[in-house]
């Protein structure tokens, strides 16, 4: 069961990461219908596969792994998980925003954020992927022990 839970955590923080990067490229490119459904479709993705990471980590937190009390006394763990916290509720910016475009969409209208929405939008999504290096930094020291 613990490399199952292993195997669902990590499969849900790769789809994260990929759908923030498809994000990222989808976001700089000119806004077109095709390129705005993607990027809620994307973004779709990006919400369960939090919600997935969110739901397997739990457990193996505190039934599988070293237990909670390793976790819960390990920085570096703790690091990860506000800094998830904190980027999970940022993503809220974005994807508030795509819902938005939503009306458009249905009547064939390409949706028209102004410019200071998308450097907003864009903003968040480097702060993903800025924080995304981080978490994997703190996964590494928690790997190995450190930073306890």
């Amino acid at each position: 069961m613990t490399t199952l839970f292993a195997f669902l955590h990590h499969l849900a923080a790769f789809t994260l990461v990929a759908a923030i990067a498809v994000e990222f490229v989808l976001i700089r490119q000119e806004l077109t219908l095709s390129s705005a459904r993607r990027l809620i479709a994307t973004d779709a993705v990006l919400g369960v596969a939090a919600t997935v990471l969110l739901a397997v980590g739990f457990p193996r937190v505190f039934y599988f792994e070293k237990g909670a009390t390793y976790y819960f006394h390990s920085h570096a763990f703790l690091t990860k998980f506000a800094l998830f916290i904190l980027l999970a509720l940022l993503s809220a910016i974005p994807t508030v925003e795509f819902l938005s475009w939503r009306a458009a969409l249905r009547t064939g209208q390409v949706p028209r954020p102004d410019a200071r929405k998308l450097r907003m939008i864009t903003g968040v999504i480097h702060a993903e992927l800025t924080g995304i290096v981080i978490i994997l930094l703190c996964a590494a020291i928690m790997a190995r022990g450190g930073w306890v």
